[in-house]
């Protein structure tokens, strides 16, 4: 569990901030984001590299491809 409602709603905040800033670059795919444990004690800072490389690894893996 991730802790109160106070601190689930931030980490939704800090989530939905870091996909706005990173949708240009995404494909269009469902995404669902789950948090460990460990997100309790991680710094806001720390949590929104984490989602950056989310996203770089979405956009590298779901991309579509060129095809011939």
């Amino acid at each position: 569990m991730i802790g109160n409602a106070v601190a689930r709603n931030k980490l939704r905040r800090i989530i939905r901030e870091s996909f706005r800033h990173a949708q240009h670059r995404l494909p269009a795919v469902d995404l669902i984001v789950g948090a460990r444990a460990a997100v309790r004690e991680a710094p806001a800072t720390r949590i929104r590299e984490s989602l950056e490389a989310l996203w770089q690894k979405v956009a590298t893996t779901c991309a579509p491809s060129s095809g011939p």
